[in-house]
């Protein structure tokens, strides 16, 4: 028999089950072109850096426009998502979002730093404020499917990176210029959107069963926190516990993007070759746990998988931390990559189960995970220059550790 809880993952709905399809695979082109925009643009950062002659310093005020967007975004996206419903929002912000990439090309051409800065924070704004609206949306639909899906709409924007890294090195390779490379993007990713957005249901729509008549005329305003209570889910410790398994393993996640080929190299006496097809090993293994992360989870419930997760992330950093011998390393890559897959779309999951909050809590959880790409690789780097990057792990490990204590939270809610 099987141990999953009782699921409330069927609540009212007024669409078809085409209709509820079509809008499951709006999503996923919502997450697809999300990545698909940003990694076009860390494609042509070095064409940006050498005609800029930047130094490192100077590369580093531009990065910190994107991070600072990404926190105002994420700051204001529940506020913003609550008022104008995630299909609004995704169409306005993902427009911001893409927009910014021109007009960073533009600046670069100026020569101007600040207004690259600016620019790249707009794309930050949008693209973080859209991230919590997709989330939204998404474990919207998983509810009304009835099945799990926020790992596949997280691969998707997996798969979006790889190809926009591969359409990026294209234009790099033929010698298309950053202006219009971007242009190009910008355009295609807003046509994509305009298109995707006609399936996603409105949110007057979505939550139409929600303000029927009987409670009276104030159940319609009801359906929604007013904004001192979507700042009060900042108080609540199951909100802040999802938030502790987002912050784990989106720095498990982050840590290998940024720190794993140099770990490799330098802890494990690999070439730089074979250090970068490291990355890949683990993005592989990755996306192999999203994807088969969903039957797993609709088997087993939330938190046996996320335990288990956890574990295998643990055991795999701490061999590749630990491990005497290159391969055995490598296998602990495999295992840091399946279980590092799960755990950041499982809490955005689990911070939507209350659809009249879940614009408020996935916000503040999305902020919270966030917080490991914002903070986590210069923590990294600051170790791994005192103790080596091997070492420097160990904090990625703690905080992984730390996640898994957290799981209980993000269990399902029960009927009734």
């Amino acid at each position: 028999m099987s141990a999953q809880p009782q699921l409330d993952m069927n609540p009212p709905s007024v669409a078809t089950k085409a209709q509820n399809r079509a809008w499951c695979f709006a999503i996923f082109a919502i997450f697809a072109v999300c990545g698909f925009s940003i990694s076009n643009w860390l494609s042509r950062v070095p064409s940006v850096r050498d005609y800029l002659g930047a130094t490192s310093g100077e590369m580093g005020i531009i990065y910190l426009g994107v991070a600072v967007g990404s926190i105002i975004g994420l700051i204001c996206a529940g506020h913003v998502v609550t008022l104008l419903g995630p299909r609004k929002t995704i169409v306005l912000f993902m427009s911001i979002c893409v927009l910014g990439l021109p007009a960073a090309a533009l600046a670069t051409y100026a020569h101007s730093i600040p207004l690259i800065f600016a620019s790249l924070a707009f794309f930050g704004i949008g693209f973080s404020t859209c991230d919590v609206a997709m989330n939204v949306s998404g474990a919207a639909n998983e509810r009304v499917m009835g099945r799990t899906l926020m790992p596949v709409f997280h691969a998707l924007f997996s798969a979006g990176t790889v190809l926009g890294i591969g359409v990026g090195a294209l234009a790099e390779i033929i010698g298309m210029s950053v202006l219009l490379h971007l242009s190009i993007v910008a355009a295609l990713v807003i046509t994509v959107v305009l298109v995707s957005v006609r399936f996603i249901p409105r949110d007057d729509v979505l939550h139409a069963p929600e303000a029927e008549p009987e409670d009276g005329p104030e159940a319609s305003e009801e359906s929604h926190l007013g904004w001192k209570a979507r700042l009060g889910v900042w108080t609540k410790k199951r909100t802040l516990l999802i938030g502790v398994i987002a912050l784990g393993m989106a720095l498990a996640e982050g840590a290998a993007g940024d720190w794993l080929p140099l770990a490799m190299i330098d802890g494990h006496g690999l070439e730089n070759a074979t250090g970068a097809s490291v990355l890949g090993i683990f993005l592989v293994a990755m996306t192999a746990g999203r994807i088969s992360g969903v039957f797993l989870l609709d088997r087993f419930g939330r938190v046996p998988v996320l335990v288990v997760c956890a574990g295998l992330a643990a055991i795999g950093l701490a061999t590749v931390i630990f491990a005497p011998l290159p391969g055995l390393a490598i296998v602990g890559v495999v295992f840091w990559g399946l279980g590092a897959s799960l755990g950041f779309p499982v809490a955005m999951s689990a911070a939507a189960d209350d659809p009249k909050s879940a614009a408020a809590t996935v916000s503040a959880v999305a902020t919270i995970g966030y917080l490991a790409f914002l903070v986590g690789p210069p923590v990294v780097g600051f170790l791994g220059d005192h103790f080596g990057l091997l070492n420097a792990l160990i904090f990625v490990l703690a905080l992984v550790v730390a996640a898994g204590f957290a799981t209980p939270a993000a269990r399902e809610p029960r009927r009734g």
